[in-house]
Protein backbone atom coordinates (compact mmCIF):
# COMPACT_ATOMS: atom_id res chain seq x y z
CA UNK A 1 0.00 0.00 0.00
CA UNK A 2 3.01 2.74 0.83
CA UNK A 3 4.42 1.55 -2.48
CA UNK A 4 0.92 2.52 -4.84
CA UNK A 5 0.43 5.69 -2.32
CA UNK A 6 3.98 6.36 -3.37
CA UNK A 7 3.78 5.79 -7.23
CA UNK A 8 0.72 8.11 -6.83
CA UNK A 9 2.31 10.74 -5.49
CA UNK A 10 5.40 10.36 -7.57
CA UNK A 11 2.60 10.51 -10.77
CA UNK A 12 0.46 13.51 -9.43
CA UNK A 13 4.19 15.79 -9.34
CA UNK A 14 4.96 14.66 -12.92
CA UNK A 15 1.84 15.39 -14.03
CA UNK A 16 1.80 18.68 -11.90
CA UNK A 17 5.54 19.65 -13.68
CA UNK A 18 4.20 18.62 -16.85
CA UNK A 19 1.27 21.32 -16.62
CA UNK A 20 3.61 23.91 -15.31
CA UNK A 21 5.95 23.73 -18.53
CA UNK A 22 2.91 23.54 -20.71
CA UNK A 23 1.45 26.80 -18.97
CA UNK A 24 5.38 28.61 -18.85
CA UNK A 25 5.83 27.55 -22.93
CA UNK A 26 1.92 29.16 -23.44
CA UNK A 27 2.84 32.25 -22.11
CA UNK A 28 6.12 32.87 -23.49
CA UNK A 29 4.31 32.20 -26.52
CA UNK A 30 1.95 34.80 -25.92
CA UNK A 31 4.12 37.09 -24.35
CA UNK A 32 2.63 40.44 -27.02
CA UNK A 33 -0.94 38.95 -26.14
CA UNK A 34 -3.27 40.64 -23.67
CA UNK A 35 -2.94 39.60 -20.24
CA UNK A 36 -6.29 38.47 -19.96
CA UNK A 37 -5.27 35.59 -23.06
CA UNK A 38 -2.63 34.77 -20.62
CA UNK A 39 -5.13 34.27 -17.91
CA UNK A 40 -7.55 32.26 -19.42
CA UNK A 41 -4.54 29.74 -20.77
CA UNK A 42 -3.18 29.39 -17.31
CA UNK A 43 -7.21 28.78 -16.02
CA UNK A 44 -7.23 26.38 -18.14
CA UNK A 45 -4.23 24.40 -17.22
CA UNK A 46 -4.97 24.63 -13.92
CA UNK A 47 -8.61 22.84 -14.60
CA UNK A 48 -6.57 20.54 -16.91
CA UNK A 49 -4.34 19.65 -13.79
CA UNK A 50 -7.08 19.40 -11.18
CA UNK A 51 -9.58 17.12 -13.73
CA UNK A 52 -6.39 14.99 -13.69
CA UNK A 53 -5.35 14.47 -10.45
CA UNK A 54 -9.45 13.77 -9.80
CA UNK A 55 -9.58 10.97 -12.07
CA UNK A 56 -6.28 9.74 -10.91
CA UNK A 57 -7.47 9.88 -7.10
CA UNK A 58 -10.90 8.21 -8.76
CA UNK A 59 -8.59 4.83 -10.28
CA UNK A 60 -6.66 4.68 -6.81
CA UNK A 61 -9.29 4.45 -4.91
CA UNK A 62 -11.53 2.00 -7.01
CA UNK A 63 -8.80 -0.16 -7.03
CA UNK A 64 -7.12 0.70 -3.62
CA UNK A 65 -10.83 -0.35 -1.70
CA UNK A 66 -11.35 -4.08 -3.22
CA UNK A 67 -7.13 -4.53 -2.57
CA UNK A 68 -7.56 -3.38 0.94
CA UNK A 69 -10.68 -6.16 1.84
CA UNK A 70 -8.54 -8.86 0.02
CA UNK A 71 -5.59 -8.22 2.17
CA UNK A 72 -8.14 -7.89 5.40
CA UNK A 73 -9.61 -11.03 4.64
CA UNK A 74 -6.17 -12.67 4.16
CA UNK A 75 -4.85 -11.55 7.44
CA UNK A 76 -8.50 -13.57 8.88
CA UNK A 77 -7.48 -16.58 6.60
CA UNK A 78 -3.87 -16.13 8.33
CA UNK A 79 -5.15 -15.95 11.53
CA UNK A 80 -7.45 -19.20 10.96
CA UNK A 81 -10.77 -18.25 9.86
CA UNK A 82 -10.64 -19.91 6.61
CA UNK A 83 -14.63 -19.00 5.56
CA UNK A 84 -13.42 -15.07 5.12
CA UNK A 85 -15.23 -14.06 1.99
CA UNK A 86 -14.73 -10.77 -0.25
CA UNK A 87 -17.59 -9.46 -2.54
CA UNK A 88 -15.56 -8.88 -6.28
CA UNK A 89 -15.64 -5.30 -7.15
CA UNK A 90 -13.78 -2.67 -8.67
CA UNK A 91 -11.85 -2.61 -12.03
CA UNK A 92 -11.92 -5.89 -13.93
CA UNK A 93 -8.60 -7.61 -12.81
CA UNK A 94 -9.52 -6.62 -8.79
CA UNK A 95 -12.46 -8.14 -9.80
CA UNK A 96 -10.54 -11.37 -10.77
CA UNK A 97 -8.54 -11.12 -7.84
CA UNK A 98 -11.42 -11.11 -5.39
CA UNK A 99 -12.99 -14.24 -7.44
CA UNK A 100 -9.69 -16.11 -7.01
CA UNK A 101 -9.11 -15.31 -3.19
CA UNK A 102 -12.45 -16.57 -2.47
CA UNK A 103 -12.10 -19.91 -4.48
CA UNK A 104 -8.69 -20.58 -3.07
CA UNK A 105 -10.18 -19.98 0.55
CA UNK A 106 -13.26 -22.34 -0.31
CA UNK A 107 -11.01 -24.85 -0.83
CA UNK A 108 -8.66 -24.28 2.29
CA UNK A 109 -11.63 -24.14 4.44
CA UNK A 110 -12.81 -27.30 2.70
CA UNK A 111 -9.58 -28.92 2.72
CA UNK A 112 -9.03 -28.24 6.75
CA UNK A 113 -12.66 -30.05 7.23
CA UNK A 114 -11.78 -33.20 5.43
CA UNK A 115 -8.29 -33.14 7.26
CA UNK A 116 -10.30 -32.90 10.53
CA UNK A 117 -12.98 -35.43 9.32
CA UNK A 118 -10.16 -37.32 8.91
CA UNK A 119 -8.33 -37.53 12.13
CA UNK A 120 -11.65 -37.90 13.86
CA UNK A 121 -12.65 -41.16 12.09
CA UNK A 122 -9.08 -42.47 11.93
CA UNK A 123 -9.13 -42.00 15.67
CA UNK A 124 -12.71 -43.86 15.81
CA UNK A 125 -11.39 -46.76 13.97
CA UNK A 126 -8.08 -47.21 15.96
CA UNK A 127 -9.74 -47.54 18.59
CA UNK A 128 -12.10 -50.23 19.19
CA UNK A 129 -9.02 -52.58 17.97
CA UNK A 130 -6.35 -51.11 20.23
CA UNK A 131 -9.42 -51.33 22.95
CA UNK A 132 -9.91 -55.17 22.58
CA UNK A 133 -6.10 -56.17 22.28
CA UNK A 134 -5.45 -53.69 25.51
CA UNK A 135 -8.46 -55.53 27.18
CA UNK A 136 -7.85 -59.01 26.22
CA UNK A 137 -3.98 -58.67 27.33
CA UNK A 138 -4.52 -57.00 30.49
CA UNK A 139 -7.15 -59.98 31.38
CA UNK A 140 -4.80 -62.40 30.16
CA UNK A 141 -1.75 -60.33 32.96
CA UNK A 142 -4.21 -60.62 35.66
CA UNK A 143 -5.29 -64.25 35.12
CA UNK A 144 -8.69 -63.56 34.25
CA UNK A 145 -8.40 -64.60 30.94
CA UNK A 146 -5.96 -67.71 29.91
CA UNK A 147 -3.25 -67.21 27.15
CA UNK A 148 -4.95 -69.96 25.30
CA UNK A 149 -4.73 -70.11 21.31
CA UNK A 150 -8.67 -68.68 21.56
CA UNK A 151 -7.33 -66.05 23.27
CA UNK A 152 -4.49 -65.09 21.42
CA UNK A 153 -6.05 -65.58 17.65
CA UNK A 154 -8.68 -62.85 19.15
CA UNK A 155 -5.99 -60.31 19.68
CA UNK A 156 -4.20 -61.88 16.39
CA UNK A 157 -7.57 -60.97 14.67
CA UNK A 158 -7.62 -57.24 16.09
CA UNK A 159 -3.73 -56.51 15.44
CA UNK A 160 -4.34 -57.90 11.31
CA UNK A 161 -7.14 -55.20 11.31
CA UNK A 162 -5.37 -52.63 12.33
CA UNK A 163 -2.67 -53.55 9.86
CA UNK A 164 -5.27 -53.81 7.17
CA UNK A 165 -6.41 -50.03 8.16
CA UNK A 166 -3.08 -48.56 8.60
CA UNK A 167 -2.36 -49.96 4.83
CA UNK A 168 -5.58 -48.78 3.57
CA UNK A 169 -4.60 -45.23 4.70
CA UNK A 170 -1.61 -45.62 3.32
CA UNK A 171 -2.63 -46.58 -0.10
CA UNK A 172 -5.12 -43.81 0.27
CA UNK A 173 -2.78 -41.56 1.19
CA UNK A 174 0.14 -42.23 -2.18
CA UNK A 175 -2.58 -41.86 -4.28
CA UNK A 176 -4.07 -38.70 -3.47
CA UNK A 177 -0.63 -37.02 -3.85
CA UNK A 178 0.04 -38.43 -6.79
CA UNK A 179 2.95 -40.99 -4.92
CA UNK A 180 1.75 -43.89 -6.50
CA UNK A 181 4.01 -46.05 -8.95
CA UNK A 182 1.78 -48.15 -11.89
CA UNK A 183 3.71 -50.95 -13.47
CA UNK A 184 1.17 -50.55 -16.21
CA UNK A 185 1.41 -53.55 -18.72
CA UNK A 186 -1.18 -54.80 -22.09
CA UNK A 187 -3.80 -56.43 -19.44
CA UNK A 188 -6.75 -59.11 -20.44
CA UNK A 189 -9.37 -57.56 -18.78
CA UNK A 190 -11.61 -61.05 -18.77
CA UNK A 191 -8.94 -62.90 -17.66
CA UNK A 192 -8.39 -60.80 -14.56
CA UNK A 193 -12.13 -60.64 -14.23
CA UNK A 194 -12.38 -64.30 -14.61
CA UNK A 195 -8.96 -65.11 -11.43
CA UNK A 196 -10.62 -62.66 -8.87
CA UNK A 197 -13.54 -64.72 -9.43
CA UNK A 198 -12.06 -67.88 -9.26
CA UNK A 199 -10.54 -66.31 -5.69
CA UNK A 200 -13.87 -65.36 -4.24
CA UNK A 201 -15.69 -68.29 -5.60
CA UNK A 202 -15.55 -70.80 -2.47
CA UNK A 203 -16.87 -67.51 -0.24
CA UNK A 204 -20.09 -67.05 -2.89
CA UNK A 205 -20.69 -71.01 -2.61
CA UNK A 206 -20.77 -70.68 1.37
CA UNK A 207 -22.82 -67.94 1.22
CA UNK A 208 -25.33 -69.61 -1.74
CA UNK A 209 -24.57 -66.67 -4.00
CA UNK A 210 -23.89 -67.63 -7.51
CA UNK A 211 -21.08 -65.56 -9.17
CA UNK A 212 -19.88 -65.54 -12.76
CA UNK A 213 -17.11 -63.87 -14.96
CA UNK A 214 -17.85 -63.36 -18.76
CA UNK A 215 -16.00 -60.86 -21.31
CA UNK A 216 -17.50 -59.08 -23.91
CA UNK A 217 -15.12 -59.08 -27.08
CA UNK A 218 -11.36 -59.08 -26.52
CA UNK A 219 -11.11 -55.89 -23.67
CA UNK A 220 -7.65 -54.96 -22.97
CA UNK A 221 -6.39 -51.89 -20.75
CA UNK A 222 -3.10 -50.64 -20.71
CA UNK A 223 -3.12 -51.10 -16.41
CA UNK A 224 -1.06 -51.93 -13.28
CA UNK A 225 -2.71 -55.37 -12.73
CA UNK A 226 -1.90 -55.74 -9.40
CA UNK A 227 -3.62 -52.56 -8.79
CA UNK A 228 -6.54 -53.16 -10.59
CA UNK A 229 -7.28 -56.77 -9.26
CA UNK A 230 -7.09 -54.77 -6.13
CA UNK A 231 -9.99 -52.89 -7.35
CA UNK A 232 -11.81 -55.88 -8.58
CA UNK A 233 -11.52 -57.92 -5.44
CA UNK A 234 -12.87 -54.76 -2.85
CA UNK A 235 -15.83 -54.16 -5.72
CA UNK A 236 -16.78 -57.80 -5.37
CA UNK A 237 -16.43 -58.63 -2.03
CA UNK A 238 -18.81 -55.74 -1.16
CA UNK A 239 -21.08 -56.95 -4.05
CA UNK A 240 -20.76 -60.37 -2.28
CA UNK A 241 -21.82 -58.86 1.21
CA UNK A 242 -24.76 -57.04 0.44
CA UNK A 243 -26.20 -59.72 -2.25
CA UNK A 244 -28.81 -62.06 -0.25
CA UNK A 245 -28.63 -66.20 -0.48
CA UNK A 246 -29.91 -67.27 -3.26
CA UNK A 247 -28.79 -63.92 -5.66
CA UNK A 248 -26.26 -63.19 -8.12
CA UNK A 249 -23.09 -61.36 -8.49
CA UNK A 250 -21.59 -61.11 -12.05
CA UNK A 251 -18.30 -59.78 -13.54
CA UNK A 252 -18.25 -58.30 -16.96
CA UNK A 253 -15.52 -57.24 -18.82
CA UNK A 254 -16.39 -55.33 -22.13
CA UNK A 255 -14.98 -53.10 -25.06
CA UNK A 256 -15.96 -49.60 -24.81
CA UNK A 257 -15.80 -46.83 -27.76
CA UNK A 258 -13.02 -45.22 -25.72
CA UNK A 259 -10.82 -47.88 -24.26
CA UNK A 260 -12.44 -50.79 -21.95
CA UNK A 261 -14.88 -51.29 -18.95
CA UNK A 262 -15.68 -53.62 -15.70
CA UNK A 263 -19.08 -53.82 -14.29
CA UNK A 264 -19.63 -55.17 -10.98
CA UNK A 265 -23.30 -56.22 -10.47
CA UNK A 266 -25.11 -57.86 -7.72
CA UNK A 267 -28.50 -58.44 -6.64
CA UNK A 268 -28.86 -56.55 -3.59
CA UNK A 269 -31.17 -53.76 -2.43
CA UNK A 270 -29.41 -51.34 -3.98
CA UNK A 271 -28.34 -48.07 -3.11
CA UNK A 272 -30.72 -44.85 -3.37
CA UNK A 273 -30.00 -42.67 -5.91
CA UNK A 274 -29.23 -39.60 -3.83
CA UNK A 275 -26.32 -41.44 -2.40
CA UNK A 276 -24.74 -43.23 -5.73
CA UNK A 277 -22.34 -40.28 -5.88
CA UNK A 278 -21.51 -40.65 -2.10
CA UNK A 279 -20.83 -44.42 -1.65
CA UNK A 280 -16.75 -43.13 -2.69
CA UNK A 281 -16.46 -40.91 -0.07
CA UNK A 282 -13.98 -42.00 2.37
CA UNK A 283 -15.57 -43.59 5.50
CA UNK A 284 -18.96 -44.14 3.59
CA UNK A 285 -20.54 -47.22 5.03
CA UNK A 286 -23.17 -49.65 5.66
CA UNK A 287 -24.42 -49.99 9.15
CA UNK A 288 -23.47 -53.41 9.34
CA UNK A 289 -20.45 -53.41 7.25
CA UNK A 290 -17.50 -54.48 9.43
CA UNK A 291 -15.00 -52.67 7.05
CA UNK A 292 -13.07 -48.93 7.35
CA UNK A 293 -15.18 -47.25 4.81
CA UNK A 294 -11.81 -46.79 2.42
CA UNK A 295 -12.64 -48.93 0.51
CA UNK A 296 -14.26 -47.40 -2.26
CA UNK A 297 -12.48 -44.75 -2.05
CA UNK A 298 -9.47 -46.28 -2.32
CA UNK A 299 -11.02 -47.86 -5.78
CA UNK A 300 -11.35 -44.71 -6.88
CA UNK A 301 -8.00 -43.19 -6.30
CA UNK A 302 -6.60 -46.22 -8.10
CA UNK A 303 -8.91 -46.22 -10.93
CA UNK A 304 -8.54 -42.34 -11.86
CA UNK A 305 -4.50 -42.58 -11.49
CA UNK A 306 -4.69 -45.16 -14.39
CA UNK A 307 -6.46 -42.57 -15.89
CA UNK A 308 -9.84 -44.06 -15.65
CA UNK A 309 -13.56 -43.76 -13.93
CA UNK A 310 -15.58 -45.43 -11.94
CA UNK A 311 -19.05 -44.94 -10.60
CA UNK A 312 -21.94 -46.60 -9.28
CA UNK A 313 -25.82 -46.64 -10.80
CA UNK A 314 -29.18 -48.18 -9.63
CA UNK A 315 -30.31 -51.64 -11.76
CA UNK A 316 -33.36 -51.41 -13.24
CA UNK A 317 -34.76 -54.29 -11.89
CA UNK A 318 -32.75 -54.38 -8.60
CA UNK A 319 -29.19 -54.63 -7.18
CA UNK A 320 -26.20 -51.85 -8.04
CA UNK A 321 -23.65 -52.02 -11.33
CA UNK A 322 -20.11 -50.22 -10.47
CA UNK A 323 -18.79 -49.40 -13.38
CA UNK A 324 -14.82 -49.08 -14.30
CA UNK A 325 -13.75 -47.21 -17.15
CA UNK A 326 -10.23 -47.49 -18.60
CA UNK A 327 -8.54 -46.02 -21.46
CA UNK A 328 -7.69 -48.33 -24.17
CA UNK A 329 -4.29 -49.50 -24.63
CA UNK A 330 -1.64 -46.72 -25.84
CA UNK A 331 0.03 -48.62 -29.17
Amino acid sequence: MRRVALAVVVLLVLLFAAVFLAVVAATSALGDVAGWTRGLVGVGALAVFVGAIWLVARSVRRMLGPIGDVLEAAERVADGDYSARVEPHGPREVRRLGRTFNEMTARIEASDGERRRLLADVTHELRTPLSVVQGNLEGIVDGVYAADEERIGIVLDETRLLARLLDDLQTLSTADSGGLRLAREDTDLGALAADVVAAFTPRAQAAAIRLSAAADGAPRADVDPFRLRQVLENLVANALRVTPPAGEVAVTAAEAESGAEIMVSDTGPGIPEDELEAVFDRYTRAADSGGSGLGLAIARSLVEAHGGTISAERRDERGTTVRVRLPAVDH
